[in-house]
């Protein structure tokens, strides 16, 4: 790597809003191995789980380390939500983005003795009976799986504001809760129930990605194939807390540029059904900005902001 004129003097500690195993844990745990693996980082590195509101939790307390370059979080579109929902006083600007690392697409799962089969027998359920269908989402209310959910709702005429949603800080947790029977349907990052695919106590009638995806996921379809045009997916980058100068800003992109150009990176990136779409950067904070928008946008359609 080139040299900077800054480098870690002290251990690292990564921040992840999600318990082990959740959305924020699985980037945070590969990602801390490949800079330990590749001797990117001179220090020790320390992987804290602060879960709570999508991750709202581990933003506040990065803010409150203000100019610290040794304390980073992963980062979340619910970093988004929660702000323009009022969940949150804390917006993206009042911290330092470092990257994006990758979107991830949902799966929406039952129990392979449901009685929905499909996607299409869903979208019944969700049109003629919407309150009627106890439904496990992560992590957070507005997220990206929530206006998913949403959107496909109201192609299917239901109410949005009927939904019976349990929200959970891990996917792994809504996961369990369709297999304990008390929601009959999930929706939740792809990489979460791959265990449970592969084990067959879970099936997906449908993804949201725009094209099919492999392994256990093969014969799942997208929405598209049932005429929805529902493409989304909550992305991961990584954040640090305000007031990083342009130095500290520089190590960290250039050794997080270097640890997802490695093959263990692109390894990771197919084993857990995850899309490259690094950035960093201006186009890092152009992504935020059109995402912010976007999202708004979307919550407003849904009825889940007041119309401006």
């Amino acid at each position: 790597m080139a040299q900077t004129t800054w480098h870690p003097e002290r251990d690292i500690v990564l921040l992840a809003g999600t318990p082990a195993g959740g959305g924020q844990d699985r980037p945070a745990r590969a990602l801390l191995g490949i800079l330990r693996e590749q001797g990117l980082v001179p220090t020790p590195m320390t992987l804290v789980n602060i879960p709570g509101r999508g991750g709202g939790n581990a933003w506040d307390d990065l803010a409150r380390h203000g100019g610290d370059a040794h304390r980073l979080a992963i980062n979340s579109p619910t970093i988004l939500s929660n702000h323009a929902l009022g969940v949150s006083a804390l917006e993206w600007t009042a911290l330092t983005p470092l990257c994006n690392l990758y979107t991830e697409y949902l799966a929406f799962i039952v129990r392979p003795d449901s009685s929905i089969r499909d996607a299409d027998v869903l979208l019944r359920r969700l049109g003629d009976d919407t309150a009627g269908l106890p439904i496990a989402l992560a992590t957070a209310i507005g997220n990206a799986n929530h206006i998913a959910l949403s959107e496909i709702t109201r192609h299917a005429g239901g109410a949005v504001a009927a939904l019976d949603i349990a929200v959970f800080d891990s996917a792994r947790d809504a996961t369990a809760h369709v297999l304990s029977g008390k929601a009959e349907l999930g929706v939740i990052t792809a990489a979460s129930p791959v265990p449970e695919m592969a084990a067959g106590t879970v099936r997906c009638v449908a993804v949201s990605a725009p094209a099919r995806l492999d392994g256990v996921y093969a014969s799942s379809p997208t929405w598209r194939e049932h005429a929805v045009d529902c493409v989304a997916g909550p992305w991961r980058g990584v954040i640090g807390p305000a007031a990083l100068d342009t130095a500290q800003i520089g190590f960290w992109e250039e050794a997080l540029r270097a640890a997802t150009r490695t093959p263990a990176w692109r390894e990771e990136l197919a084993r857990q059904y995850w899309s490259d779409t690094y950035a960093s950067g201006e186009a890092l904070h152009a992504f935020l900005r059109h995402e912010e928008a976007t999202m708004a946008a979307a919550l407003r359609a849904l009825g889940l902001l007041p119309s401006s």
